[in-house]
């Protein structure tokens, strides 16, 4: 880079001299358009489709416009920004390398959002989450087919949770060498589970399938259930799998925030305020592991597809496992296999899904609050998977 002391020189020699001042910058725009590398460019389109789909298509905006932007900033292609790469860095070594405090604080915004009273009235479509998070185990084992080591396909494999947050911390606990391509798979395809799963899901199903209707008859929960529910997962949670304590804690602090009806205001805080604040850090800070050198490469790619296909399964597998339920139900009580769809983390795309595609079999078929308990099972089940598998590997 050029010292400020350099420039002042250029200054006094060229002052007044408006064709000699034309021409140095002039040299100094062939200088930086020669220092281009053809992974740059790349990752500049990258970061524009991000951006076009954040703002266009209004797919995940508050992460996608700030990841997209902060790809083409970390790719400029001068090779000491100073402040501008330094800050990126910052925050990604200090905010999610050593701490990991964005993923966690951002959990509990989620958390704060989420009402588990459906599910607590209708618990058995707590296994729905379980079953939907198929599609890790079976992208882990592609992986590692694919010759990714077991801490990559791991961290592949986690795309399946369907949970940005949690795709991320894995995959740096887990010191992935792919976390920006894994964060990237993992919150777009998020923001197009609209697409995604219903064609996974007309795979596996028929229109008589997607007419099933499901009676509603919720039952009432009580207010003290619902305070004891997140601290009583938190600790089966961290019994279970300790390396999920921190995810599963924070999220449901932040249901706790939102039940315990002595804090209305900072539970509309981690609502609006701290989620959306965290997610736009979040996006541009991930973006400090999507430098060209790192991200342009056949390996990228596969991440990418073996993601969607985590998508797929996911959502096979939520249907599947109703349909074998269903085998053992008797008639007028089967269950609508798409609800096991919803089971994802996907929260609240993938209900919203199952519900249109129930209108779309049966205009008087509607299924919002059946999928709405699965698809808040899935948060629990995705952050549970993520810890089970830390400990599965770290011990």
């Amino acid at each position: 880079m050029i010292s400020p002391s350099a420039y002042t020189i250029i200054y006094d020699e060229n002052f007044g001299n408006q064709e000699n001042t034309k021409w140095i910058f002039f040299n100094f725009l062939i200088n930086g358009a020669a220092s281009l590398d053809w992974r740059s460019i790349v990752m500049w389109a990258v970061g524009a489709i991000l951006i076009y789909l954040g703002i266009k298509k209004k797919l995940e905006p508050a992460l996608l416009l700030p990841m997209g932007f902060g790809a083409i900033l970390i790719n400029l292609p001068v090779p000491n920004l100073g402040e501008v790469t330094g800050i990126l860095d910052w925050l990604f070594n200090e905010f999610i390398g050593v701490s990991e405090a964005f993923p966690l604080l951002l959990f509990i915004g989620i958390g704060a959002m989420i009402d588990f009273g459906p599910l607590l009235s209708n618990p058995k479509l707590l296994f729905f989450g379980a079953a939907a998070q198929l599609g890790i185990f079976i992208t882990i084992i592609l992986a590692v087919l694919c010759g990714f080591n077991i801490n990559d396909a791991v961290s592949t494999g986690i795309i399946g949770a369907a949970d940005g947050p949690t795709s991320i911390l894995v995959s740096n606990v887990l010191n992935s060498k792919y976390i920006g391509a894994i964060a990237v798979a993992a919150y777009s395809y998020m923001a197009l589970v609209p697409i995604i799963q219903p064609a996974a899901i007309k795979l596996v199903t028929t229109k008589k399938d997607r007419a099933i209707k499901m009676d509603y008859n919720p039952q009432q929960v009580s207010k003290l259930t619902k305070i004891l529910f997140p601290i009583i997962v938190t600790i089966i949670a961290g019994l279970i799998a300790p390396a999920s304590a921190a995810l599963v804690g924070m999220l449901m602090f932040g249901n706790l925030i939102r039940e315990c009806g002595v804090l209305e205001s900072l539970s509309e805080t981690a609502q609006k305020t701290l989620a959306n604040l965290i997610t736009l850090l979040l996006g541009i800070t991930i973006a400090a592991s999507m430098k060209a050198e790192n991200f342009v490469s056949l390996n990228t790619l596969i991440i990418m597809g073996l993601g969607l296909l985590a998508f797929v399964f996911d959502s096979i597998g939520g249907v599947l496992f109703a349909k074998l339920i269903n085998v053992f139900l008797p008639k007028g009580k089967k269950l609508n296999p798409m609800v096991g769809a919803a089971g994802i983390s996907a929260f609240p795309m993938s209900a919203r899904v199952i519900q249109k595609l129930g209108i779309e079999a049966d205009p008087s078929n509607h299924l919002l609050m059946h999928a709405i308990s699965a698809n808040v099972s899935g948060q629990i089940a995705s952050v549970v998977a993520g810890g089970v598998l830390l400990s599965m590997l770290l011990g």
